[in-house]
């Protein structure tokens, strides 16, 4: 007889017979392997947290050594300039055009530069130059530092008597906290830049109301708002992907499966984060300028 139930692959047969003794061999494989997940799913967030606290250890005990640290600067900050400059642009006139038909329907053409400028600097800037720096540069460090693992490098800096994390993670961990902001500072601007150019170049939008607007509406705060947050993307990156890198699996599959993982994880990361610092922000701002100015 058919009883709609199917077996997970780990299910096993016990002793007895019957539709009940089935339906409950099945329910404790179901929870055995729901509990085995569960307590993989801790060991990792536990491992990942002993990682994190070990990096920042070694980052305020010992100095890294200028040969690790401005290789690292370089490739995370100096050549990820071009990508985020170029998706500032884009997102800068994306921006102009799907929010212009709106606006023009209230009558609110001029407030566009307001709703541009405000949208890149707290959220679209700092979200998107972190993607960019966990595509490029976080599943970049994932597989060099898991090739290492694979090939056992990491383990030949232990027996020379060199952390292996001081040495490797702590410079790729200031890299990219402290170059972030500079990178979202250029998102920004290029967003500004782009959305400028086409509003008032393409759409015809009066220059004069264009920038007033985006004087009036666009603070100090928004700017601050959009900078904080990247410094915890930033920091979220590294060790992702870093930890990734350290913990992979062998061969040639595990490299790949690390690189991915940290990308996927880092961007997950990055939105939880933009939430969560979104609403700690927004109370922060409302009790500071409880009347701030609105658009309408």
């Amino acid at each position: 007889m058919a009883t709609g139930i199917t077996p997970p692959a780990s299910w096993k047969p016990v002793e007895g017979t019957g539709l009940m003794a089935g339906a409950l061999n099945w329910i404790a494989n179901w929870i055995a392997d729901l509990g085995e997940k569960v307590t993989v799913a801790i060991v990792a967030l536990g491992n990942l947290a002993i990682f994190s606290f070990s990096t920042l250890g070694w980052l305020f005990t010992r100095r890294p050594h200028a040969g690790t640290l401005l290789p690292n600067f370089y490739q995370i900050g100096v050549l990820s300039l071009p990508v985020v400059a170029l998706t500032g642009v884009f997102i800068g006139m994306v921006l102009a055009v799907q929010s212009y038909a709106q606006f023009r329907m209230l009558g609110m053409e001029t407030r566009l530069g307001a709703v541009i400028n405000m949208s890149l600097v707290r959220e679209l800037g700092p979200v998107l130059a972190a993607t960019m720096l966990a595509g490029r540069v976080g599943s970049a460090m994932a597989a060099e530092l898991g090739t290492m693992r694979v090939t056992e490098q990491i383990d030949a800096l232990s027996s020379m008597g060199a952390n292996p994390i001081h040495y490797l993670v702590v410079p790729r961990f200031l890299a990219c906290l402290v170059l972030i902001p500079a990178l979202t500072t250029m998102a920004d601007f290029m967003g500004v830049v782009g959305g400028a150019f086409y509003s008032i170049g393409l759409l015809d939008i009066d220059t004069h109301h264009y920038w007033e607007n985006s004087r009036h509406f666009v603070g100090v705060f928004d700017v601050f708002n959009g900078l904080f947050k990247s410094l915890f993307f930033g920091a979220t990156i590294a060790i992702i992907g870093c930890h990734r890198g350290f913990t992979c699996d062998p061969g040639a599959e595990g490299v790949g499966k690390a690189a991915t993982s940290a990308f996927v994880l880092s961007f997950v990361m990055i939105l939880f984060l933009d939430l969560i610092l979104g609403i700690v922000l927004e109370e922060v701002y409302l009790w500071l300028w409880p009347h701030a100015p609105s658009l309408v």
